[in-house]
């Protein structure tokens, strides 16, 4: 009796958050994330898609290597491909693959649609948000740092805010997404292999603490070298399955559009669950407006903060539009929709009926670099915002040991569970720095017209923080 008590409390408590989550998303974040998504687009001029250029250029760090050169300069310790490569190991992660399958079962394929809406209009909310992270930055012993909770106390003078936004990444980053990836990285590794996941929690909890009590620096070695590697080898898989069934691929953009569109869906009440689901897991997926990527972008040392923030523009591109859509049309052009199966479990179907068992080791691979790499990403978000909230030198330590632990347990608990707590932790902190971000705003769009004016006079944009007086005492990094 006491047992059905427990669980009868434990489904309780699931049903009560399961109701504040569908209420948050569907009336609050939702809407104002596409709210700040188009203001930032059309307040920019569409920056996302006119400066497509730079970002490429930006990210292969070919305007900062010439500028070292003249200048007779070291190479710096974190460029921003480094900074790019932390924050595409967050991004690109299992979400790629579960959260996109997911989002397909629940909200059928209209969802893939509405993921790319808001990739493309969500890469403002990244630009504006990385911009202000490297504006604010401060510099550290080895590296700089910043972030959200950063332009929250010193842009809007608010400590409370940037206190509450360290508080819920933390918490989103250092617990609830890593239950996430460990609990689908130790779901595949246990259908492949026939062992208890919890043993498979074992190995990677200890391969977690191995690797983030190394420090930042080798947290940049490792997913630099990871993150493309993991990109690009997923993307070769999907461009193979997707040769092999090119004749399928009309009917694919045909059901995607029906899913977004079609008469049948609007009668049946389905476009909501297909707008809700592509938004939510697009979010959790590219991180644009998030909060998250900011604390990466803030560690690259760069030139001006617009180079930065149109780097991290580029990363929603590269998980959405191409991995992202990798995963969907893996799964429905091999028709695997069909299977009943759901998360990372349709993601395998679908690719083990194009390549067999081999398809099913490859997968289980690639979710191993993908969920791996993008805990190492996430714990460097946590550490930077714990470093925000207290600077006891116990602080870290104890939060690394929190991260093993959260790894252990994701392995074990039901995928629903960590759905559930993943979508209340993002919802919570995409709507605190949302808000900051529309605030502070108006100091993005100043120094992009700054960055704009110098490319029109043929210069490598700088920035000094001479050239906003106002706000001058408050930029520590740009002298």
């Amino acid at each position: 009796m006491a047992l059905l008590s427990i669980s009868g409390l434990g489904d309780g408590i699931l049903n009560a958050l399961n109701v504040l989550n569908d209420f948050m998303w569907t009336y609050i974040i939702i809407v104002l994330l596409v709210f700040c998504a188009v203001y930032f687009t059309i307040s920019t001029r569409g920056v996302q898609f006119v400066l497509i250029k730079d970002m490429v250029r930006i990210m292969l760090g070919l305007d900062e290597k010439k500028d070292a050169e003249k200048e007779g300069k070291k190479r710096r310790k974190i460029t921003s491909f480094g900074a790019f490569a932390i924050s595409l190991s967050s991004r690109v992660g299992t979400g790629n693959l579960a959260g996109v399958a997911s989002a397909i079962v629940v909200g059928g394929p209209g969802a893939v649609f509405w993921m790319w809406v808001m990739a493309l209009l969500g890469a403002a909310n990244g630009f504006v948000e990385s911009t202000l992270a490297q504006l604010y930055k401060r510099k550290g012993e080895d590296a700089y740092y910043g972030g959200p909770a950063y332009y929250m106390q010193i842009g809007l003078k608010k400590k409370w805010m940037g206190v509450l936004f360290a508080v819920l990444i933390t918490g989103t980053f250092g617990m609830a997404y890593q239950i996430f990836q460990s609990n689908t990285m130790c779901e595949a590794l246990s259908n492949t292999f026939g062992w208890d996941k919890a043993v498979f929690g074992v190995l990677f909890t200890i391969g977690t603490l191995v690797i983030i009590f190394g420090g930042v620096q080798r947290v940049a070695r490792f997913t630099s070298v990871i993150a493309p590697i993991m990109a690009i080898g997923y993307i070769l898989l999907a461009l193979f399955i997707v040769i092999t069934n090119i004749e399928a691929i009309p009917s694919v953009f045909k059901m995607i559009l029906e899913g977004a569109f079609g008469m049948e869906q609007v009668a049946g009440g389905t476009i909501g669950a297909a707008v809700m689901q592509g938004i939510k897991r697009g979010l959790f997926s590219n991180e644009a407006g998030e909060g998250s990527a900011p604390n990466a972008a803030a560690s690259a040392e760069t030139s001006h903060p617009v180079k930065q923030g149109l780097v991290q523009a580029l990363g929603v591109f590269v998980d959405t539009l191409l991995i992202c859509s990798c995963t969907a049309f893996i799964i429905l052009s091999t028709g695997s929709l069909s299977s009943g199966e759901d998360g990372i479990l349709l993601t395998n179907v679908a690719i083990e009926s194009e390549l067999g068992v081999f398809g099913r080791y490859f997968l289980t691979a690639t979710i191993l670099l993908l969920a791996y790499s993008t805990i190492i990403g996430n714990y460097f978000y946590g550490e930077t915002n714990i470093r925000f909230i207290t600077r006891n030198r116990y602080a870290v330590p104890v939060f690394r040991i929190v991260t093993g632990c959260m790894v252990m347990i994701g392995a074990v608990i039901t995928l629903q569970t960590a759905w559930t707590f993943v979508d209340i932790m993002m919802g919570l902190m995409t709507l605190c720095n949302l808000v900051a971000i529309l605030l502070l705003s108006d100091k993005v769009f100043r120094l992009l017209r700054n960055y704009v004016e110098q490319k029109r006079a043929g210069k490598n944009p700088k920035f000094h923080r001479s050239m906003m007086p106002d706000i001058e005492k408050d930029i520590e990094c740009w002298d």
